[in-house]
């Protein structure tokens, strides 16, 4: 239990605690940011009949503890762990529905010798699972403490990569190794003598095509100024500094804001990229010189980016088809560097009122598809990706692209469709005997359809591809890869607004038409809180963040991914289609022709795969903590 631990000191450098009884065992590791002096885990109630341990914040734990006491319950400690354990002897499994926060809960009941694992609404926090072949069960917030434990071998589950390479992520509750299982979010497992039962307590829901409410447009914007507003005050409670992170786009800007009317001085924090594709330091300047922050900057090139693309890997325990964690986990160094535990950011806020060109996309061809011979209606493509119409061959291709499947609107998956494609193309560089072992689509449609809402078809086509990037992008890879594990990488806490459960079920309730108002994306969000904000930043198209690819492991580059790319290191992976993966390579070390976006995806897919050998499978233990810690 001490080294499965220890393995996550990166996620709690401050404290380490155990308690142990027959039956069950559990071991903490603690980022002390409420109630510092005392609330060490694991914690129980008062005659030792109910512990837990558990990693995240309950941000409404000040008033839950009030309506606690007033119903006799004692506290021990100021810390929001403590009401867990009394709101569980009051509402037993039902005390999950009283929590605003994001969390991965572990509680015991010795009572009932009951073992009660919980994984917040959206999957902001990660919670890990397997059951060994006595029985034991295995838990943590990363594959890595499992590993850890002795008794499991770590093996790429080949049905999970074929996932990764097609919906850019496992389908829960497939983790990215074979016998390890995710908790979904929104979900509880609760294991009790020789019973086990999982069970959703929370979904995304919409209303059905034409059972939205008929109100004027200032009643929704008043909402959600209000909710979030409300949001933002409920995760600035902390007893260390809290920052923001400011990337120049929409929502940040707005957290950035909000955040600053309850603080004099605010902290901010920012990437910068060399490469003036991805660069969006002119806007994060715009809002810095607007509301006065106290401003700290990354910047980063695409070697860096390369280098610490091994420690992405290792922390996030995933294969991946972009490089974006990387800058992200450089910024989180900085964020520690200054002495910041805890920072807001905007995730979440495009999924939930509509910010993607993917919806945008999805409009337009559902548009188009009503006349496919309208050259009219194919060209307001051109409004989303104005290379379209710079370049007439480009034009013809993306023409070309963009109708593939164009009437097959009546398909669950039109919205996504088009990226899911990619796939077949990314599988190439994966070895044949893996490939085989992957299911066909149709299997993987079936998996998908279980885990997915069985009554979206009813939905606004908005909302169901809104449910695909949430249930699937957003706490697969967003939350996960790009978020909790990059910052807890260098033990920070990252806190996101716009996903309160409160801001996602009130924006389910907006008519689409608020949310995309023609082809203006997150049009009610930029209503709400145009008055905060300086016009060029909340009428500023969306920008995707992105990260440089191949150019990171370019031919020359001192790194430990560029050297698990060389020749000879690849001759020796089982996992890889060798020979496709090195003309690839050569190609992109050529430099003579860009790489197409697909094969841009599939070198971070590859080196990826590559590092998750070295870490994970080759016999080298996968250390948690960073090399600085």
């Amino acid at each position: 239990l001490v080294r499965m631990t220890r393995t996550l000191l990166h996620r709690g450098p401050d404290e380490e605690g155990y308690h142990a009884e027959p039956s069950v065992a559990l071991g903490h590791r603690r980022l002390s940011i409420i109630d510092l002096s005392t609330g060490q885990q694991p914690l129980c109630n008062e005659d030792e009949t109910v512990w837990v341990a558990f990693n995240g914040e309950i941000f409404n734990y000040r008033e839950l503890r009030r309506d606690l006491e007033r119903r006799g319950h004692r506290f021990a400690t100021q810390s929001d762990t403590e009401v867990l354990v009394h709101l569980y002897e009051e509402k037993e499994l039902d005390f999950v529905h009283q929590l605003n926060g994001q969390f991965a809960i572990a509680l015991w009941d010795r009572r009932k010798r009951r073992l009660v694992l919980v994984r917040d609404r959206v999957g902001i926090r990660p919670l890990f699972h397997t059951t060994l072949a006595d029985g034991t069960v295995l838990f943590g917030s990363e594959v890595k403490a499992l590993f850890a434990h002795g008794a499991l071998q770590a093996e790429i589950d080949p049905v999970a990569l074929g996932q990764i390479a097609t919906l850019w992520v496992p389908v829960p509750p497939r983790s990215g190794f074979r016998g390890v299982e995710q908790l979904p979010p929104g979900r509880m497992l609760v294991l009790e003598g020789d019973s086990r039962k999982e069970h959703r307590y929370w979904t995304y829901r919409f209303p059905r095509c034409h059972e939205y409410e008929d109100r004027p447009l200032d009643y929704w914007t008043g909402r959600v100024r209000e909710t979030l507003e409300d949001a933002v005050a409920l995760q600035l409670r902390a007893d260390v500094p809290v920052a923001s992170y400011l990337s120049g786009g929409l929502d940040s800007s707005i957290l950035a804001a909000l955040t600053r009317q309850h603080h004099e001085s605010l902290t901010t924090f920012s990437v910068g990229f060399s490469d003036a594709r991805f660069d969006e330091r002119a806007f994060q300047r715009r809002m810095i010189d607007h509301l006065r922050t106290d401003h700290r900057q990354v910047d980063v090139t695409p070697e860096e980016i390369g280098s610490a693309f091994s420690d992405v890997v290792r922390l996030s325990e995933t294969a991946m088809i972009r490089t974006a964690p990387a800058p992200l986990l450089r910024l989180a160094e900085l964020v520690r560097e200054n002495g910041i535990k805890v920072v807001l950011t905007g995730e979440g806020a495009d999924e939930v009122f509509g910010g993607y060109n993917l919806f945008r996309e999805d409009k337009v061809r559902r548009y188009w598809a009503r006349d496919p011979r309208s050259a009219r209606r194919a060209a307001l493509l051109g409004k989303l990706y104005p290379y379209i119409q710079r370049d007439p061959k480009a034009g013809q291709f993306w023409q070309a692209f963009f109708r593939a499947g164009l009437e097959d609107v009546s398909n669950p998956y039109y919205s996504h469709a088009l990226r899911w494609a990619g796939g077949i193309q990314l599988k190439r560089f994966l070895a044949p005997d893996l490939v085989a072992q992957m299911p066909n689509e149709e299997a993987l449609h079936a998996e998908l359809d279980a885990y997915l809402e069985p009554d979206r078809e009813a939905w606004h086509p908005l909302c169901r591809a809104q449910h695909l990037e949430m249930a699937l992008f957003m706490s697969g890879y967003l939350l996960s890869s790009q978020g909790d594990r990059m910052m807890m990488g260098h033990s920070v806490e990252g806190r996101v607004p716009f996903l309160d459960h409160r801001v996602i079920e009130l924006a389910a309730e907006i008519p689409p038409k608020y949310k995309l108002r023609g082809l203006n994306e997150k049009f009610i969000l930029k209503a709400a809180f145009a008055d905060l904000l300086p016009e060029d930043i909340a009428q500023r198209p969306k920008q995707p963040y992105r990260a440089p690819i191949a150019a990171c492991f370019a031919s020359g580059a001192d790194s430990e991914a560029s050297r698990l790319l060389s020749d000879a290191t690849l001759e020796r992976s089982n996992l890889l289609n060798r020979p496709a993966v090195k003309r690839l390579l050569a190609k992109a070390r050529n430099g003579e022709r860009a790489l197409g976006e697909r094969e841009e995806m599939a070198v971070a897919l590859v080196a990826s795969i590559q590092l998750l050998d070295h870490h994970f499978l080759s016999g080298r233990p996968a250390n948690g903590a960073m090399a600085t810690a």
